[in-house]
């Protein structure tokens, strides 16, 4: 795992607000890295006299290997993806909330609220979605980039030049999509298959990176990156000649979510956070600055026009999108087994 950065929001900003000392209460995110603007989190702290801390985290198995760690009771809030939801549910590690415990409630989107993962939004409340891919660059290849193959099969003048994110779900999950065999499979030949996939496009794989996923595209130290939706748009931002990929055999959505960590020691604080993430304004602000979509209604009016129209957020029709699915746990074994002979 990825060593933890920690800061206070008055630090990042460089705001030094002087009350931060005496600040009637405090607030402890573990939250993704480069995904939330600094000025929204002093925003909510000067507005509620709160001293904010965050810690971050480069994947949701990260993130709750250092939860079941030891480090449970240290934050309110953490934002994991949908399937990451439902793993900590199911191991006891968050608490609940009544939907009249925010008043803002109410501007969670029709789609986002009864959710598989957290039915009836019991423990969360939606953040931002988007989709993972893979974006290439476009002076080092001109010919059909929706496919796979360019991750697990790719052209002999990409090889060695390939970056993918160091998320077990995630790519797990690509490389399924792949094979076209069904998410926590079982099956002993799929999955001694999907091994053997892997293993040999690891050949081919200059780098797991995913705190990196953007800046070896824009160096172009990588020709092709396995790639959050919104980290695409922002590599484009920064001078990347890419093209983010709808593959034909299909993609990668997701929802990561705010949730109320079980033995939050500062709860009222968290719920203020999170009814405070709900208001369309702030809602956009985050859109803007990590360039996914939100699940609030009422965004529109304060997002930019540029990340309105990018094309990571407007997939075309055809390929089909796929949630990260929570295996069984005699299941999710085996796929831990594969993630770890992959690693070596």
């Amino acid at each position: 795992m990825k060593q933890l950065l920690k800061y206070s929001v008055a630090a990042i900003a460089l705001m030094g607000f002087s009350s931060m000392a005496q600040a009637e209460g405090k607030l402890s995110i573990y939250h993704w890295f480069e995904y939330i603007p600094p000025e929204l989190l002093n925003k909510f702290a000067k507005e509620y006299d709160v001293e904010v801390t965050m810690d971050t985290y480069d994947s949701n198995e990260a993130m709750l290997a250092a939860l079941k760690a030891g480090k449970m009771g240290s934050y309110d809030v953490a934002v994991p993806g949908d399937y990451m939801v439902e793993i900590m549910a199911g191991e006891g590690l968050l608490d609940t909330f009544e939907p009249n415990e925010l008043s803002n409630f109410s501007n969670i989107q029709p789609q986002w609220l009864d959710v598989s993962f957290d039915p009836g939004r019991k423990s969360s409340i939606p953040y931002q979605w988007g989709s993972t891919s893979f974006s290439v660059n476009r002076d080092r290849f001109k010919g059909d980039i929706n496919t796979t193959s360019m991750l697990f099969d790719p052209p002999a003048e990409l090889s060695g030049k390939i970056n993918v994110l160091d998320t077990q779900g995630e790519l797990l999950t690509m490389a399924s999509i792949h094979m076209g065999i069904p998410q926590c499979s079982s099956d002993r030949e799929q999955l001694k298959g999907l091994n053997k996939l892997v293993q040999d496009a690891k050949t081919h794989w200059a780098s797991f990176g995913s705190d990196t996923a953007k800046d070896v595209l824009v160096s172009g130290d990588a020709h092709v990156g396995m790639i959050w939706s919104g980290f695409s748009a922002k590599a484009r931002n920064e001078g990347a000649n890419i093209e983010y990929a709808y593959p034909k055999e299909g993609y990668i959505v997701w929802m990561d979510n705010v949730v109320l960590l079980k033995d939050a020691p500062n709860r009222e604080n968290a719920l203020k956070f999170m009814n405070f993430l709900l208001e369309p304004e702030n809602a956009a602000a985050v859109t803007n600055y990590a360039q996914y979509t939100a699940g609030v209604a009422g965004t529109e009016p304060f997002l930019d026009e540029a990340v309105k129209n990018s094309p990571e957020s407007n997939p075309p029709s055809g390929p089909v999108g796929h949630f990260v699915q929570a295996c069984p746990q005699e299941v999710q074994v085996l796929y831990d087994a594969i993630w770890t002979n992959l690693k070596k």
